[in-house]
């Protein structure tokens, strides 16, 4: 996958970042001494870039750091370490499911899987897996499956940290993915640690109200496989089909209810719940919470890595600075995605109520540039300017963190977009 592009998004800066890691936070250091740096900001359109991070001049936590420390705190004083989904991560971030595209089959999926092991992060399998390449067993097709992605995870991941969350569909319901994952010796040491968990996906940033997409070649053996799960439409010309899963139907009660089973059903693991950007996004994310999910996941307008039709990402779904203005109260357990690449983004996202942002486009990026090294490298970046971040606002850990911090451009510098 080394021709994999992301147009409309940062892709050099990312490639850049998986190259150099935290040197390409800084200008060149050749330039150093030739060229005056100063402030310039981007005219930008999205709401979350227009915000600043507002430092104050009086700052109580630096003075109580100071006193604990007994010497002038600094930017590497900050503690990332972040409680994430019901699991221990590094840092306030997860990767984002990556679910069957195409993009991160086979070696680049695993390459992805790996890096986030190595990184102390929780990483989300995304749906869809299972049905279309199979679980990963002896008898099945090797590369990329379910249960390749878990082995490469468990493989790096150090005692204690990260955490993997399973998605299920429709589709993968009809499968039992759930059921598969709870009873396989692979998945034991993740569960008997408590870092395994079930993802409910209710839909997703790129396409709200539908399911998942693929592109499938008729003639192949998976398009052949695909028709009595899937809808199959000859939409796209040639010999290719559009693959699409049903996108499921939810009312308040029936999510309640899905939480509620999932908790009886597999009490030791931990219940998450991915949102799509919808009108009624804070009534959907208050009903997951109280039901008692570990992490309620809302996916932005301007997340998604897989297919999608063009009007979708034109004109379908609320931004995430407007999911993020909309809730109000805020769950503790609230995880959130959409764009999300380098440390500012980052950090409006965490002072705006977001307990971790999540990485996809970037994650797969950063793999495709450098598949031993590229997402730690990329993290290293991004880990870097959260402590810089939070110490200018003179806090230590990201949970500290609150709407004071930002400031959005308008008549009364409210950081809501509403």
């Amino acid at each position: 996958m080394s021709d994999l592009t992301a147009p409309g998004f940062p892709e050099e800066e990312i490639r850049q970042r998986a190259r150099l890691g935290t040197a390409a936070v800084f200008p060149a250091a050749d330039d150093y001494g030739h060229v005056l740096f100063g402030s310039s900001p981007p005219q930008a359109t999205d709401p979350l870039e227009r915000m600043r991070l507002v430092p104050p001049v009086f700052m109580e936590q630096r003075l109580a750091r100071l006193i604990e420390l007994g010497r002038e705190p600094t930017y590497g004083d900050v503690d990332l370490g972040t409680a994430v989904g019901g699991f221990r991560s590094t840092l306030p971030v997860y990767v984002s499911a990556l679910g069957s595209t195409r993009a991160a089959e086979g070696d680049l999926g695993l390459a992805v899987s790996r890096q986030a092991g190595a990184l102390g992060v929780p990483m989300v399998i995304g749906e869809n897996l299972v049905p279309m390449r199979g679980y990963g067993r002896l008898d099945e097709s090797a590369g990329g499956t379910l249960l390749d992605r878990i082995g490469a995870y468990s493989g790096e991941v150090a005692d204690g940290f990260g955490g993997v969350a399973v998605q299920q569909s429709t589709e993968d319901a009809d499968a039992e993915v759930w059921n598969l994952v709870h009873s396989d010796p692979a998945a034991q040491p993740l569960l008997e640690s408590g870092r395994l968990a079930f993802e409910l996906k209710v839909g997703q940033g790129a396409k709200p109200g539908l399911g998942g997409m693929t592109v499938l070649d008729t003639v192949s053996g998976a398009g052949l496989r695909c028709g009595d799960r899937y809808a199959l439409d000859p939409v796209l010309g040639d010999r290719r089909v559009l693959r699409s899963s049903a996108p499921g139907t939810f009312t308040a009660e029936i999510l309640r209810q899905q939480i509620r089973l999932m908790r009886n059903n597999f009490p030791r693991v931990r219940v998450w719940v991915k949102l799509f950007p919808g009108r009624d996004l804070a009534e959907a994310v208050r009903v997951a919470a109280e039901a008692g999910a570990d992490a309620v996941t809302v996916d932005g307008a301007e997340g998604g890595t897989g297919w999608a039709p063009r009007v979708f990402l034109q004109d379908v779904g609320l931004p995430l600075a407007e999911c993020l203005g909309r809730l109000t109260s805020p769950p503790a357990n609230l995880l959130v995605s959409g764009g999300i690449w380098e440390g500012g983004r980052a950090v409006k996202a965490l002072a705006l109520g977001a307990a971790a942002v999540g990485l996809g486009r970037a994650a797969v990026l950063a793999a495709v540039e450098d598949p031993r090294k590229g997402l730690v490298r990329l993290v290293d970046c991004l880990a870097l300017e959260l402590q810089l971040l939070i110490s200018a606002l003179g806090k230590y850990a990201p949970g500290a963190l609150d709407r004071d911090d930002v400031w959005l451009p308008g008549p009364d510098g409210r950081a809501t977009p509403s």
